[in-house]
């Protein structure tokens, strides 16, 4: 049985949660509504931005959601990259997941904001844009490598294919002596034509009464494998047309052959070169694989700390005193976990939420909404009293 996927939950709430409304006694409380039962609580400490107008806040509380949804997409999208050149060998796939050199899990309960690279000085606004280009860029540079690299792939298929396949689609420059076609005639032409095994016997009957114009006698078996016999035969040209049609409506697969010197030697070396490229491109796939997970999943971090931040203001207002705290939880037990959060902190929404006639919570549709503050109190498509966000990153 698959082990039960990890779930994250970014939970954010006011430090005045804690009698004392000290950080820490504040992050205390949150393990302790969270307990240990249902997830581990790391701290995510999520620095003080340059805060704007209100309008303008509200304004990035909706960047900010579309950015970590095309965030996930692209961390997601890379991921199924990764898969498809490690043919989906889940150890080989994990390995290469990981963000900044860390583990995912690590990394995110070591969080640290990347000042350095996305300054707090800077207006909200312009650290969204930021984000958004990296991402973009990320994206479109794994695209175009992974895409180059199948179509690398796909092409040596082909060329592999021309040298291994059967008489009906195989390359003939390695099978057919060009002595055993008639050439640089003027009104007879020899064609190929790859017969399935069964087919045989029937054909040698009826190949000469296909149409007017057929050579009698003058097949010829020039090769065969497990599945078809090829022959040479002759026919007048202005018939050969017909002669193509009707072996194709008897399910014989004529085969197109010019002979050119030279050309068995160039079809050798098109499969050694497309086979070095294809090893080289694989190796920068991967390499650029895992390097855009990496950046792409570091980018989606971010947005979400820093969506966290506008609707913490949002909600809480300010000065912004509050905490963070990262929920390491599975798929299984996450609603239990998110269970314990709402009824240990429903009372930060006022008449938002009530509780049923057994005693769950629940969202009261008249009071859940509304306003700017109705922003913050949407998470997932799912009223809460406190800023909250579920994710896996797998």
């Amino acid at each position: 049985m698959a082990p039960d996927p990890t779930k994250y939950l970014l939970v954010s709430l006011p430090t005045n949660i804690s009698l004392s409304n000290d950080r820490d006694e504040a992050l205390t409380a949150l393990r302790s509504a969270v307990s240990t039962d249902f997830g581990t609580t790391y701290p995510f400490p999520i620095p003080d931005f340059k805060i704007g107008t209100l309008d303008a806040l509200v304004q990035q509380a909706d960047e900010l959601a579309k950015l970590c949804n095309d965030c996930e997409v692209v961390v997601g999208k890379v991921g199924d990259s990764l898969g498809s050149i490690l043919e989906g060998d889940e150890d080989k796939i994990g390995q290469q997941k990981n963000i900044n050199d860390k583990p995912v899990d690590q990394y995110l309960s070591t969080f640290q904001w990347n000042k350095v690279k996305y300054r707090i000085d800077k207006p909200i606004k312009e650290t969204i844009d930021t984000l958004r280009k990296e991402l973009a860029s990320i994206d479109n540079d794994v695209k175009a490598k992974f895409s180059q690299y199948t179509t690398t792939k796909n092409n040596l298929a082909i060329a592999q294919k021309k040298q291994d396949g059967n008489l009906s689609t195989k390359s003939l420059l390695s099978v057919v002596n060009p002595e055993a076609l008639i050439q640089d005639s003027e009104y007879l032409e020899t064609h190929l034509v790859a017969v399935p095994k069964a087919a045989v016997k029937s054909y040698l009957k009826t190949y000469e009464s296909l149409c007017d114009l057929v050579v009698p006698r003058s097949s010829v078996e020039i090769a065969s494998d497990s599945e078809f016999t090829l022959f040479a035969v002759t026919t007048f040209k202005k018939t050969s047309a017909e002669f193509v049609h009707k072996c194709r409506e008897h399910r014989w697969t004529p085969r197109d052959f010019r002979y050119k010197e030279g050309s068995k030697e160039e079809e050798a070396q098109e499969v050694d070169r497309l086979s070095q490229e294809e090893r080289k491109l694989w190796g920068e796939a991967l390499r650029l694989g895992r390097t855009g997970y990496s950046d792409s999943a570091m980018t989606w971090v971010h947005a979400l700390a820093l969506r966290v931040f506008v609707e913490t203001v949002l909600r809480y207002g300010l000065p912004a005193e509050f905490i963070c705290g990262l929920v390491k939880t599975t798929t299984k037990v996450a609603k239990k976990a998110k269970g314990n959060l709402d009824a240990s902190y429903m009372y930060l929404g006022g008449n938002a939420l009530t509780r049923d006639k057994k005693g769950r919570v629940i969202a009261d549709q008249d009071s859940a909404g509304g306003g700017a503050d109705g922003i913050a109190h949407e998470a997932n498509g799912e009223y809460t009293p406190y800023v909250y966000y579920d994710f896996e990153m797998n």
